[in-house]
């Protein structure tokens, strides 16, 4: 039988089907096991070492062509060029190899999981041995506390409880149960008798049969599709693929035809090759790389202090792109704790601040929830089941503690929980009486009930009380609340027996459930604002998904939500067309949540994935932003993740969105200064060639540009202040590239402004008869006009819309990028001549002519904004 089945067989059946019997395995049988089986551990395929990965980062087509423009440089003796040009690329792939090894940890937190030593019967003796030793058909011992460290089928149960969020996404702890289960394509969550290894034991004792260990586990089949789930590029890094392609190609066209130009009006070959490479120099942006990496780490810092911190820095600006957001429930939208909602007492529905403990039936009630009660709050920390501690919070609220109210009714005998009877019993000593308390699920309580009370003392149950209990249980079950019932009897002895519980009074029902965050429905409505779609993916079950979905505005309409069961039944082709119509998915498994979201990635879209735990590894790594929980999300989560919030907040998910949206923003205005600027240092170049004048440029005054008045502007653009506006607009279509034609429309624009006023410039040195003094008002009108234009390049709209001062590091940008040329001007370094004051004043003048027009270019003709 397929191991994923065992819950359908009986332990006698189980223990047949894998040879084993009651004393467990012999020496000889587990050395067998480990030659059939192997040991229990979690494999990882090939990785890569730091040297490839290193690597790897050339392998860019825009760094490709840096690396050859600073190997003609270095020929042409230009070696300081060259050498900060190779120093910038190095660094960026160091920044980019330390990332990538910091992201491949998942498998390694994985494995960190499984408990180090397990406990199994071997030979009729308990023994305690390494986890990887584990072998299939060892019986493993449970007792609270332990991890569990394999699959197996339960053969004992002893108010056996088993938290398993970490694989299922369900807050509560399951009970286990020992009979098998006949239904068929049973969710992980609801197969009762089984155990999985990596979650832990919360209650009571119990052995259980293992039946499948290692990458054959449930979380071995979440390591394979950790392994085999792939990473995407973010849109902007494939974005500037595109355009360093695009880049290259305009540019080696360009230098032939300069190249080839020069030779025709008889230049010497070699001043013809070095005058093309001059152009190469003069078009390729150096400092790009290093300027989009400088501006997304500023990002991360002030996202970091919104509490979402980035693992991944190119992820940054994805986030600006994503259209969907793929939530987890509990811990993500919801608060992962237990909460009471609502009571009936009597024929009345409370909601949970509406007791009045001055009222005998009120305090009575609350009184026996926490007798009939083993949790408990001490130094602040929660200690127990979550249902019993929700019940222990209610007093609380109420300023009853827990201890006080069992110290005066002291426990005198007591019937654990057990998942068969799903009742729980105490005797506890009220005055001079006994009295037994009696808590569970209300359809196995109700049948032995024979009084009910009520404000005026308790009665004989009738018709239309069993009614009313049975209308309300209806009704809260359907809001996805958790039904339990409280009813009590006075006994003569504190020794009871299950033989006792019947002939109850009831007290009450309590409903319970692991309410919304308070921000959630404020998150998803801005999300709905921002054109994005948000989507519950949860292992819970489908009633409790939905009402906390309808709560928090996910879910309009019943039809939009899928069990796992039926996303069995689809193929991917049916899940893809479906996809766009279903807001939440209930009980689902990792699989699934990998197909969900590569349904949505096939679409088209940019996809975020938020998780905490182990099952929403695989997805988290499969999404375009993986979105962790910092509290309580596993290791395993956080490392398959780009970003980890830190305060569990949904609505930093949004905040990050809108600042990932503003980032982008600041990098498209970087990157546009950085090639207007240049293509007016192209138009200059041509105009000089086409008209057979000088060289306009020493390469040191290239250099000058590029990495000096260049780098300071565009890093303080990439910082221009978060604008609130943008979370209105849709989110940016991915496939549209960043050379588009508005874009470069603009660029060629604002670069011949710059490129006249250049020329201007130039044609005014040279007529002085010195060509040094040409080409030292060419470099720095050119020089002083890029300065200029950093506040052309700040926003879209003009500086008089966004404020001329409200990004002060643009202006200290301008200041250095001033004095620097100033210096180089007074005292002619840079191979320059020494200006006087009428040329100073006539490069200023020029200079400041671009800022002038574009300006009224935003303020007059641009209609975008």
């Amino acid at each position: 039988m397929n191991a994923t089945e065992y819950y359908r067989e009986s332990v006698q059946e189980v223990m047949k089907e894998l040879d084993v019997t009651d004393h467990g395995l012999t020496d000889y049988e587990v050395r067998m096991r480990h030659k059939k089986y192997g040991y229990n551990e979690l494999k990882e395929g090939k990785q890569k070492n730091a040297v490839q990965i290193f690597l790897e980062q050339f392998n860019d087509f825009l760094v490709i062509i840096l690396i050859v423009a600073a190997i003609i440089s270095m020929f042409l003796g230009d070696i300081d060029s060259s050498i900060v040009i190779l120093v910038v690329i190095t660094l960026n792939a160091v920044l980019g190899t330390v990332q990538h090894i910091k992201a491949e940890k998942s498998l390694n937190s994985l494995k960190e999981l499984a408990a180090p030593i397990s406990k199994v019967l071997r030979e009729g003796r308990v023994v305690e041995i390494p986890s990887k030793e584990v072998v299939v058909g060892d019986i493993l011992i449970l007792e609270a506390g332990d991890f569990i460290s394999a699959d197996g089928r339960v053969t004992e149960s002893y108010n056996l409880q088993i938290n398993e969020s970490s694989l299922t996404g369900e807050s509560l702890a399951i009970h286990k149960m020992v009979s098998s289960i006949q239904e068929e394509e049973l969710a992980l969550g609801d197969r009762k008798n089984m155990v999985f290894s990596g979650s832990f034991v919360t209650n009571g004792r119990g052995q259980a049969i293992v039946t499948s260990i290692g990458m054959n586990t449930e979380i071995g089949k979440i390591a394979s599709l950790l392994d085999s789930a792939k990473e995407k590029k973010t849109p902007l890094q494939v974005s500037l693929e595109q355009f360093g392609k695009r880049l290259a190609i305009g540019i080696i066209i360009l230098c032939i035809i300069i190249f080839a130009l020069d030779i025709i009006r008889g230049r010497e070959l070699i001043d013809s090759f070095m005058f093309a490479v001059s152009l190469a120099v003069a078009a390729i942006p150096e400092a790009l790389s290093s300027i989009v990496t400088i501006v997304l780490a500023f990002g991360t810092q002030n996202m970091a202090k919104e509490n979402a911190i980035m693992r991944k820095l190119h992820a940054v600006e994805s986030l600006g792109s994503v259209s969907i957001i793929c939530s987890d429930k509990t811990g993500t939208l919801t608060q992962n704790k237990m909460t009471v909602q609502k009571v009936l007492l009597g024929e009345e529905i409370l909601s949970y601040d509406q007791l009045k403990l001055n009222k005998g039936l009120h305090r009575k009630f609350v009184d026996m929830a926490l007798l009939c009660n083993d949790a408990i709050i001490a130094d602040g920390k929660q200690i127990g089941d979550p249902t019993e501690l929700a019940l222990v919070n209610l007093g609380h609220e109420y300023q009853l503690n827990e201890q006080i109210v069992r110290g005066l009714h002291s426990r005198v005998g007591e019937i654990p929980f057990d998942s068969t009877r799903k009742l729980m019993s105490t005797v506890n000593k009220m005055g001079n009486h006994y009295v037994m308390i009696t808590k569970g699920a209300i359809d196995v309580l109700l049948p032995h009930i024979s009084k009910i009370e009520t404000p005026n003392g308790s009665q004989a149950i009738r018709k239309q009380h069993i009614d009313k209990i049975q209308e309300a249980t209806y009704s809260f079950s359907n809001e996805g609340l958790r039904v339990l019932a409280i009813a009590y009897k006075e006994v003569s002895s504190s020794k009871i027996s299950v033989h006792d519980e019947n002939n109850f009074t009831f007290v009450g029902l309590v409903a319970m459930m692991d309410p919304p965050r308070e921000e959630s429905a404020q998150a998803v409505a801005d999300c709905i604002d921002a054109g994005i779609k948000p989507v519950m993916i949860t292992g819970d079950h489908k009633i409790t998904a939905t009402a906390i979905a309808k709560q928090i505005g996910i879910l309009k309409d019943p039809s939009e939500a899928i069990e796992g069961k039926e996303i069995e039944k689809l193929s991917d082709k049916e899940l893809r067309d479906k996809v766009e119509n279903i807001s939440v998915y209930a009980r689902v498994s990792p699989e699934h949540k990998i197909r969900i979201v590569k349904a949505w990635q096939e679409k088209g879209h940019v996809v975020a994935m938020t998780g905490d735990g182990v099952n929403d590894a695989p997805a988290l790594k499969q999404s375009d932003i993986g979105v962790a929980m910092g509290k309580t999300g596993t290791e395993v989560a956080k490392d398959a993740s780009s970003m980890i919030l830190t305060d569990d907040n949904f609505l930093t998910i949004v905040r990050a969105i809108s600042n990932g949206r503003s980032i982008y923003a600041n990098i498209k205005n970087s990157i546009m200064f950085l090639l207007s600027g240049n293509a007016g240092a192209i138009f200059v170049v041509l105009f000089a060639t086409i008209f057979a004048l000088p060289v306009p440029f020493a390469p040191e005054h290239l250099l000058f540009i590029n990495l000096l008045t260049d780098s300071l502007p565009a890093i303080a653009i990439g910082l221009e202040r978060h604008n609130r506006k943008i979370m209105k607009e849709k989110p940016r279509n991915i496939h549209e590239p960043l050379l588009n034609k508005k874009f470069v429309s603009q660029v060629a624009f604002e670069g011949t402004v710059i490129g006249v006023v250049t020329v201007i410039a130039f044609q005014i040195g040279l007529s002085t008869g010195d060509p040094v003094v040409g080409t030292t008002m060419a470099f720095a009108t050119l020089c002083l006009s890029r300065l200029f234009h950093g506040f052309n390049c700040r926003s879209e709209q003009s500086i008089f819309k966004i404020g001329i001062f409200s990004n002060l590091t643009v202006w200290i940008a301008f200041l250095i990028g001033f004095t620097l040329l100033n210096l180089v001007l007074i005292t002619g370094l840079f191979e320059s001549a020494v200006l006087n004051h009428l040329q100073l004043l006539t490069v200023y003048g020029l200079a400041i002519i671009p800022l002038i027009v574009i300006q009224l270019d935003k303020l007059f003709f641009r209609r975008s904004e």
